[in-house]
């Protein structure tokens, strides 16, 4: 029946805004037909006369707020109440009218473009939006201008897109940019609403700067007593561009010094730090020169016909003179002396100078906190080292004294260490490398081995030990046998030995060196007559032979038998003194 109706928002008229009239066919005009409406906004925001049909708004309408209203509408009978038709949907329209100005998203904006961009370069896009309808006539049709910030940018009308106006714009010379942007609708023809906003563009750094040194020679001076690696002094180079494309490194490019000093850079403050390579010394010289230079670290290769990106600079360092304590002409020293030397043989010489000066005297003393044992001894004025007493090579090999040298005039000391190696004289003879235990079984055979022996010297010769075995006199009974390993064989000369008849054999065995001047010294091997099984393993062996294995003197051997007579007689009191009747029993198994 009905499709729509159209109503201008923000009406400023008297009274109700009228907006269209319902009729239905079946209204004879006799005042029997009611009109009803109901949906969005009825009775609230739009009222209809129910005799007459006409409709009005009852307020003024924003179309921003809410653009389209959907109603409902029928005729009914007044009297009965019922339908006359089935109801009617139908929609009011809200009519735009230019009533809402431009609105940027942000009220300022902040942006940044490379310095020494070209004429176009992108910087930023803003963009501004209108709340009145686009389908409308040109209301919401908004047009981009620039109010301020000519001539170094531009906007682009219909995108919103600022680019820069000026070639080759230098961070240097302005940093910092205020732009003002117009967004107008109505196309920008006048009588359109307005907006604006702030962009604060500032000018990105960029390596167009060569760094520089503000002098073209420096001063500095250094102690000579400054250790490897102290700081002598630190010269600045200035860059005006900032973060990384002001770091720059120093180097040494060449100068009379340029073995003496080194230059490093310090990265926080960008400085040029001078730093000793090597001693100084005032007495050999006392002025160094060096040409420096100072190079970007992140060089731009856009800009290297600005170059070049580096600059030089002299550097004259001056010596100072500082009193020195004596010098030895050695780090160290190590002499060598042999064993069983003769007290008051020298050792070797150590020697001081007087840096400062040549002619000054230098004393030298030995640190006897070093020497607690007074070995040594030193001559005050010419440094000659000597034994005081005999050196034992078996007792320290190695002697590690201090050495002191002292100026006379101003009492300035230097010390050194003295590394004596004491030599190795042959002055020991060889002996048995441990205590053998020797057995020999009864039914033992002729050339049957019973033990093997070595030995040991606590001389140290260069190539080398080198022992030789051998008996003291010919003996019946056993023979040696060198292995010329250092090692030798007992072995037996004959079979059929009888405990009961002797019950152990003392072997004399000589052991040689092989050095100058020959030392040799006599072992004696205890060997025990044991009764063996037919594999022989010893099972019982006499108690003189386990006394004289054990090393006991014949005298010795008798006392303790005689203590074990005396016990044996009253193995009563043993027993109660010990509560062990085992042990009466193994005294009693040993005899």
């Amino acid at each position: 029946m009905w499709n729509s109706f159209f109503l201008l928002e923000e009406w400023t008229g008297t009274g109700k805004q009228y907006v269209g009239k319902l009729h239905s066919d079946m209204d004879k005009e006799d005042g029997s037909v009611k009109y009803v409406l109901t949906g969005d906004g009825a009775g609230t925001v739009f009222e209809i006369d129910e005799n007459s049909g006409d409709i009005h708004a009852t307020r003024r309408l924003d179309r921003e707020e809410k653009a389209l209203y959907t109603l409902s509408a029928k005729a009914v009978n007044k009297t009965s109440g019922q339908d006359l038709e089935k109801a009617s949907e139908f929609i009011i329209k809200i009519h735009d009218i230019n009533d809402n100005e431009p609105k940027f998203a942000k009220d300022t904006y902040m942006a940044g473009v490379s310095e020494m961009s070209n004429v176009g370069a992108f910087v930023i896009r803003v963009t501004a939006t209108d709340a009145d309808d686009e389908a409308y006539g040109n209301s919401a049709k908004l047009v981009y201008s620039i109010l301020q910030g000519q001539p170094y940018f531009s906007v682009e009308p219909e995108t919103g897109v600022i680019r820069t106006a000026l070639p080759n714009m230098i961070r240097e010379n302005r940093e910092h940019y205020q732009v003002v942007i117009q967004a107008k609708d109505m196309a920008g023809q006048m009588g359109g609403l307005s907006g604006t906003t702030t962009v604060n563009i500032t000018l990105l750094d960029v390596n167009n700067s060569p760094p520089r040194f503000p002098h073209s020679t420096y001063h500095l001076s250094t102690p000579e007593s400054a250790g490897i690696g102290s700081p002598v002094g630190r010269i600045k180079a200035y860059d005006a561009d900032v973060g990384e494309n002001a770091e720059m490194w120093y180097s040494i490019l060449d100068g009379d010094g340029q073995d003496m000093f080194n230059i490093i850079t310090d990265s926080t403050s960008q400085e040029g730090v001078i730093t000793v390579k090597k001693q100084l010394d005032y007495e050999s010289k006392r002025l160094y020169s060096l040409r420096v230079q100072v190079t970007n670290t992140h060089i731009d290769r856009r800009f290297e016909q600005l170059g070049p990106f580096s600059d030089t600079a002299i550097v004259r360092i001056t010596i100072t003179d500082v009193d020195e304590p004596p010098v030895f002409s050695r780090a160290l020293y190590i002499f060598e002396v042999d064993e069983d030397t003769p007290a008051g043989s020298s050792v070797g010489t150590v020697s001081a100078r007087d840096p400062d000066t040549i002619n000054h005297l230098v004393k030298y003393t030995i640190d006897r906190h070093t020497d607690l044992e007074r070995l040594f001894n030193i001559d005050s004025n010419n440094g000659t080292i000597s034994t005081l007493q005999g050196l034992d090579r078996e007792t320290s090999k190695w002697h590690n004294i201090s050495v002191l040298a002292t100026e006379l005039s101003t009492a300035l000391q230097t010390r050194v260490p003295v590394f004596i190696k004491v030599r190795d004289v042959n002055d020991n003879a060889p002996e048995f490398a441990m205590y053998y235990e020797t057995f020999v079984c009864e039914n033992v055979k002729a050339g049957q081995l019973i033990q093997t022996i070595s030995a040991v010297d606590t001389d140290e010769p260069l190539v080398g030990h080198k022992f030789v075995f051998s008996l003291s006199t010919i003996n019946p009974n056993f023979t040696v046998f060198d292995n010329e390993d250092n090692t030798a064989r007992i072995l037996t000369r004959r079979g059929s030995f009888n405990r009961r008849e002797m019950s152990s054999y003392l072997l004399p065995v000589v052991i040689s060196d092989n050095d100058y001047p020959i030392q040799s010294s006599t072992s004696t091997l205890t060997v025990r007559v044991c009764a063996c099984d037919s594999r022989g393993n010893v099972q019982t062996c006499s108690t003189e032979a386990l006394l004289l294995s054990a090393g006991l003197s014949t005298g010795a051997l008798v006392a303790i038998l005689l203590c074990i007579l005396i016990l044996l007689s009253n193995p009563l009191n043993i027993y109660s003194a010990l509560s062990k009747k085992h042990f009466i029993y193994h005294l009693y198994a040993l005899m």
